[in-house]
């Protein structure tokens, strides 16, 4: 099941970006362009928006995972561990209503990880993030531990 957000989430997102007027707003006013397509589904919107940078990876031979989810994986390997980005994150879910904030943890990812993301990218991931809570978000991501009775 994809998490998603409703219209009002979006729009508070879409505000706060327009309020922020970063020279990054344009990549990430097509994410939330995407998001409103999508109905608030991140997953699908992310896809779109990677495919659209990044081009199309095709299937994997397992097919067992989806882009999404191996790209949350690598992301919690990077962001997790990351004080700056914590401290962000915190930050806004203190003062939810500000633009600086949202798009400072923003620009802050895309400069943080090795990924290929844009601001655009990087935008629905932060909303995500936001949505799910960095702490469920580490822990759910967190690769299962080998079993130590060997």
């Amino acid at each position: 099941m994809s998490i998603q957000l409703d219209s009002e989430e979006v729009q508070k997102a879409h505000r706060l970006i327009q309020e922020a007027n970063q020279p990054e707003t344009p990549d990430m006013e097509d994410a939330i362009a995407t998001l409103e397509k999508h109905n608030g589904d991140l997953e699908t919107s992310f896809q779109e928006l990677w495919q659209e940078q990044v081009g199309d990876l095709g299937t994997p031979e397992t097919g067992d995972k989806s882009l999404w989810e191996v790209t949350l994986k690598v992301l919690r390997d990077e962001v997790c561990g990351d004080e700056g980005f914590r401290s962000k994150i915190l930050d806004y879910n203190k003062n939810p209503g500000s633009a600086s904030i949202l798009t400072g943890a923003i620009v802050y990812l895309v400069g943080l990880t090795t990924l290929p993301i844009n601001p655009a990218i990087a935008t629905i991931v932060v909303l995500y993030i936001i949505k799910v809570g960095l702490n469920i978000f580490c822990e759910y991501t967190e690769p299962p531990k080998a079993d130590e009775a060997s």
